[in-house]
């Protein structure tokens, strides 16, 4: 009798095939979302990065123009003994965040205003008239960025822009 109860008793359950499937059909679909938004993510964030939307800076800059607001600057470069003068037209986008730079206006502080100037003026002073070529002038934009950054703080000036040139 022994022997009969142990070929009754109940066999276990096979999980049927069907169900085994479905489970792996939906976690492959759920890692393929993820990472579908991981990538698609990533691509907006390159994209924004270089378009050069506000997301580069994480804040739009103050832009100020140096000099006279019609005019400009009005330097003598190339040394002391040079007769050559350079009438520019430069903007400052600023960092609206360093408030040691700017008014609650947006406006510059003077002492800062002062500092710009005087490191402006000391550069583009001590230019070499070969160096306001055309096809130096975004190294010369980048030299005055890191100049006026190192003088008013890191992270003060986003960038240089020269509105007007004039070399005579």
């Amino acid at each position: 009798m022994a022997e009969e109860e142990k070929d009754e008793a109940p066999e276990p359950k096979k999980k049927s095939p069907i169900v085994l499937i479905v489970a792996l059909v939906v976690v492959g679909l759920l890692l393929a979302t993820g990472i579908a938004f991981f990538v698609s993510k990533m691509a907006v964030e390159s994209a924004t990065a270089d378009s050069g939307e506000t997301g580069r800076h994480g804040d739009p800059g103050v832009f100020i123009k140096l000099g006279d607001a019609k005019e400009g600057i009005l330097v003598n470069v190339g040394g002391a003994r040079s007769s050559k003068y350079l009438k520019a037209g430069i903007v400052l986008e600023m960092n609206p965040g360093k408030k040691d730079n700017l008014t609650e206006a947006g406006t510059l502080k003077p002492e800062a205003e002062a500092r710009i100037m005087d490191t402006t003026m000391q550069f583009l002073r001590a230019t070499k008239i070969e160096d306001f070529d055309a096809t130096k002038q975004d190294d010369l934009k980048k030299q005055l960025k890191d100049l006026l950054n190192s003088t008013l703080g890191a992270g003060s000036v986003y960038d240089v822009y020269v509105t007007s040139f004039l070399l005579q």
